[in-house]
């Protein structure tokens, strides 16, 4: 296997860096909405996906179930989340964003908009596609060991699932 080159390294840095910067860059953007970063994140992926459970949430924003119950708790206060039982299992809280909810998340997705336009000044059309390109398919790499992980399965197996995946797909056409 070949050493990890000083390239590779300076790469993870800097997607590190990127995100990092780029929630600050809203963090400030945000702030006259009085959110704090784990609200305005709670609200994002509850708008990506309503109906989401609280562990599954939790998981996602890398917090502990027992903060992001408080978390949800403050929030269903201000009026912005409402939770719902599971019909499968009753002790499963499900999560929707309230109408109250809406124009906050409207306000964020102005603010998102701003961040992404500074992200992106002086980044040629063409370069933000093949960029786009390139970390979709660096998040499916990850997301495959990550699944390969939970299965117990050995990382270097993964371009042999793939292939395997891909073949089967081919000849189901």
């Amino acid at each position: 296997m070949p050493a990890t080159t000083q390239s590779e390294h300076t790469i993870a840095y800097l997607l590190a860096d990127v995100s990092r910067l780029l929630r600050r860059d809203f963090d400030r953007r945000v702030k006259a909405l009085k959110l704090t970063q784990a609200q305005w994140r709670a609200i994002i992926h509850l708008a990506r996906e309503e109906g989401i459970n609280q562990a599954t949430l939790a998981e996602r924003l890398e917090v502990k179930p027992i903060t992001l119950g408080r978390l949800i708790d403050r929030m269903q206060a201000a009026g912005w989340v409402k939770r719902k039982a599971d019909a499968a299992d009753r002790r499963v809280s499900l999560l929707f964003l309230t109408d109250k909810a809406q124009p906050v998340l409207d306000e964020m997705h102005a603010h998102a908009d701003e961040a992404m336009q500074n992200l992106l000044a002086g980044v040629a059309r063409k370069t933000q596609v093949e960029l786009e390109k390139a970390l979709t398919l660096m998040k499916q790499n990850l997301a495959d060991a990550d699944a390969a992980a939970a299965l117990n399965l050995n990382p270097k197996a993964i371009p042999d699932v793939r292939k395997q995946q891909k073949s089967k797909r081919q000849h189901t056409r």
